[in-house]
């Protein structure tokens, strides 16, 4: 119904009004990456402070307790934003990372560190689940890939900023230092304090400006708020596209009462897609490209690199990284979903099979570091962004906020355990068996989404809702 419409009388979209609240919204994601990536360059100067050297099970605890927040984060968020609405919950992510900022940096015991840290993965999990979702709830069908990519973005760019703000706090280190010349120097007594204090700014920032954005219209039309949601559309893309979107939101909320949101997740039309937002949010995690984020340190000084050289080589990676977003942006919307992720999950099953092979090698230097910007390029391009916009399309209106805080779970449950086990699996196998590891699940990961992905490409929410129910791709 909505394409006659647009092929009869194109819509104009209020196209300033769209992109400032899908940034302020996308901040959440800022802070995500932000948050998530400090911890990997603050790594080689708190571990000397809280004498975590040759503790292999406390330094995966420090880098994955966050991630264990993240898994309350988005066990609550799914519950909570569709009783408070996804605005208020945005704002509760905000105020979790300022006081996980300034607590972090401010702690001299370890426990402390570990509960500020969860603390701050809280708002991991509630911004990850619901950025992404208000963004896709707001966005007209035509716009919805780009705009949600958005959130991807500054995820990236978050995550830029924490490489880039670790590598201007941190002094340079010498070559050969030891853990007690760390100790001892301002970066193990201080600097490490200020890369998490930096994050104090965008979180406070993200907090003020989301109050004023708007709730979310298919949110107000669930809790019969339709005059309210009818401003919003109206504002978004004129009175005959309002109408239209209310007609097609009513009709797909009236079937269900939105307390069964829960059961109507084992209903088989629904448990299909559930399942795939599943396998999805886990393969996105465990792609292996997160482990070069998280343990850095690891990866580049098995290739031979030095302290300040790894810091560097870090700002390479996530400058890459948010390049390649870009061009994610500009290929969502053309060359669809699905073959964007089979390009992606193919690509890292063939970097990953020659990256293990060099280390095995003995290979170090510069060809290392390229194999690693490419991979990274691969995925910023693909998984990354993509992941998070098929996650917010495939889930129907009813149960949406529950269906994407099952998925959410997924995915920072697999996250926590990667960053857990993954100094553990090193030790083990070292790093060409880890890269050929993942290597395999990339494959595994190709596999399936060849096999059960649909397109969701220019379809509005209800219409996708409509065709996966038939079982139709």
């Amino acid at each position: 119904m909505s394409r006659k419409i647009e092929k009869s009388a194109p819509v104009r979209y209020d196209l300033f009004y769209l992109s400032a609240i899908s940034l302020v919204s996308a901040m959440g994601g800022l802070l995500f990456g932000y948050d998530w990536v400090v911890i990997g360059g603050a790594k080689p100067f708190y571990e000397p402070y809280f004498g975590l050297e040759g503790y292999p099970a406390l330094q995966g605890w420090a880098i994955s307790a966050a991630l264990v927040g993240c898994i309350v984060g988005t066990m609550v968020s799914g519950f909570l934003a569709d009783r408070l609405g996804r605005k208020r919950m945005l704002l509760t992510a905000a105020f979790l990372f300022l006081i996980s900022a300034l607590g972090t940096g401010a702690a001299h015991r370890f426990t402390g560190f570990i509960l500020y840290r969860i603390l701050g993965g809280i708002g991991i999990g509630i911004a990850s689940n619901l950025s992404p979702v208000y963004i896709a709830e707001v966005t007209p069908a035509p716009l919805r890939g780009r705009f949600v990519t958005v959130n991807q973005l500054t995820i990236v760019i978050g995550i830029l900023l924490a490489q880039v703000v670790n590598w201007c706090i941190a002094e340079p280190v010498a070559a050969g230092a030891t853990a007690a010349d760390i100790l001892h120097s301002w970066n193990g007594q201080q600097g490490w304090r200020w890369m998490f204090w930096a994050e104090t700014v965008p979180a406070a920032l993200f907090f003020l400006l989301m109050w004023g954005v708007p709730d979310s219209p298919r949110w107000l039309v669930r809790l019969g708020r339709s005059d309210q949601a009818r401003r919003i559309l109206e504002r978004v893309g004129g009175k005959a596209y309002a109408a239209t979107a209310l007609e097609e939101i009513a009709a797909t909320l009236k079937e269900t009462p939105a307390k069964r949101e829960w059961r109507l997740l084992l209903q088989p039309s629904v448990r299909r897609m559930v399942l795939i937002g599943l396998v999805l949010a886990v393969f996105q995690q465990w792609c292996g490209i997160n482990v070069v984020f998280m343990y850095a340190e690891e990866i580049f000084s098995a290739a031979g690199y030095s302290v300040s050289d790894i810091l560097f080589n870090i700002v390479v990676t996530g400058s890459v990284n948010l390049l390649f977003t870009f061009v994610a942006m500009a290929l969502v919307d053309r060359w669809g979903r699905r073959t964007l992720m089979l390009t992606g999950a193919g690509s890292l099953a063939v970097i990953y099979a020659v990256l293990g092979t060099l280390y095995r090698l003995g290979v170090t230097g510069w060809p290392m570091l390229l194999l690693v910007v490419t991979a990274i390029a691969a995925y910023a391009m693909t998984l990354a962004p993509v992941t998070w916009v098929v996650l917010s399309e495939i889930f129907p209106n009813r149960v949406r906020g529950a269906a994407m805080a099952v998925a959410t779970f997924a995915l920072w449950s697999a996250n926590a355990l990667l960053a857990y086990s993954f100094p553990l699996i090193n030790h083990a196998v070292q790093a060409s068996g880890s890269f050929w590891l993942f290597s395999a699940l990339s494959v595994g990961g190709f596999l399936f989404i060849r096999r059960h992905l649909p397109e969701t490409r220019g379809r509005t929410l209800e219409e996708i809702e409509q065709s996966l129910a038939r079982g139709k791709k």
